[in-house]
């Protein structure tokens, strides 16, 4: 009797134990790492248009940060190589997927990890740049959102020639080859629309300044600026050329309306954001991002800026002004 009570106390302590060890594992919140090309000492509204949404949409799945779920945020502040070195610490870390903003934080993550499930939380042409094998079957270990849509080029230059009636020239700047591909989107629209589009490459910050004599010289009637991270991380002072050449110009995402360009038409950023959430959700769940199809957008919007149109003498057509989803006075 005595041997068969000693072996049933031994027991009671072992199973006391795996179940406790079960219960860890079963409670481990999912590990997320959020990577982007942007400095984390960016606070204003355009730096938290993808970080607000998608906290949002995480909510409403019922995941709080820090209680289900841990998010490891990692920024870059706009250097390539810290880029690639958070995105090898993330991969490193193991961390049950990353989320990442635009296409250089998504290539720098694909570089680092075959195997982690990658979201994207808007990007621009993840076929064109081999992110991705195709929107319907993206295979690999990338999925999520693109902020192309073939038809969006086309709809800038009818709002173009529709606040200014005399364009008939329209510089487009573009910085990488991946923009060549909205080029020839353009280039049906525009015919249309009897708009002869000049394209002008930027390779480097020292190019600025005679990029905007060349289309000056050459009678631009307003410009377009392809987004790319090279573009958006300079737009500063290339809208304040366009502003100094007083030259219309027209954008991409509300962010360079913010900057000053007149007008930006494009992807409800936020929209892209609160996706990600979704796609984090079916993954964690048991989804393969393979199998999981690449949206496009959906939603768009239209912001003009009424300081720029005031700053370079041009009156914007209330009927253009009405169809605004946010006007900047």
């Amino acid at each position: 009797m005595k041997t068969k009570h000693r072996v049933c106390l031994l027991a009671v302590p072992l199973l006391t134990t795996i179940s406790f060890a079960y219960a860890q594992q079963e409670i481990r919140a999912p590990r997320i790492g959020f990577l982007t090309a942007q400095s984390q000492s960016e606070t204003s509204e355009d730096a938290l248009r993808n970080l607000a949404p998608f906290r949002e949409g995480l909510r409403d799945l019922g995941y709080i940060e820090g209680k289900n779920i841990v998010i490891d945020f990692r920024y870059a502040g706009g250097d390539q190589a810290r880029l690639r070195e958070n995105a090898a610490g993330l991969a490193h870390a193991k961390v049950d997927a990353i989320v990442t903003t635009g296409n250089r934080a998504t290539a720098a993550a694909k570089e680092a990890t075959a195997t982690i499930p990658i979201i994207v939380a808007g990007a621009g042409d993840l076929v064109g740049t081999g992110l991705v094998a195709s929107l319907s079957r993206p295979g690999g270990n990338i999925t999520g959102s693109t902020r192309m849509s073939t038809e969006l080029g086309g709809k800038r230059i009818e709002l173009l020639k529709e606040t200014l009636a005399r364009l008939s020239r329209l510089g487009v700047l573009v910085a990488t080859r991946q923009d060549q591909n909205e080029l020839k989107e353009m280039e049906s629209p525009a015919r249309q629309l009897n708009v002869k589009i000049q394209s002008v490459s930027l390779r480097g910050l020292s190019e600025f300044k005679t990029a905007f004599a060349s289309m000056v010289g050459d009678r631009a009637d307003a410009l377009m600026i392809v987004h790319s991270g090279f573009t958006y991380g300079y737009r500063g002072a290339l809208l304040q050329l366009a502003a100094t050449n007083r030259l219309p110009s027209i954008c991409e995402q509300a962010a360079w309306a913010n900057a000053g360009c007149l007008m930006s038409y494009g992807p409800d950023v936020p929209h892209l954001a609160r996706r990600a959430a979704h796609f984090l959700d079916k993954i964690l769940k048991g989804a393969k991002p393979a199998e999981l199809p690449v949206e496009q957008p959906t939603k768009f919007e239209l912001v003009i800026n009424l300081k720029t149109a005031k700053q370079i003498g041009l009156t914007i057509p209330p009927n253009v002004l009405a169809r605004a989803d946010r006007v900047i006075r």
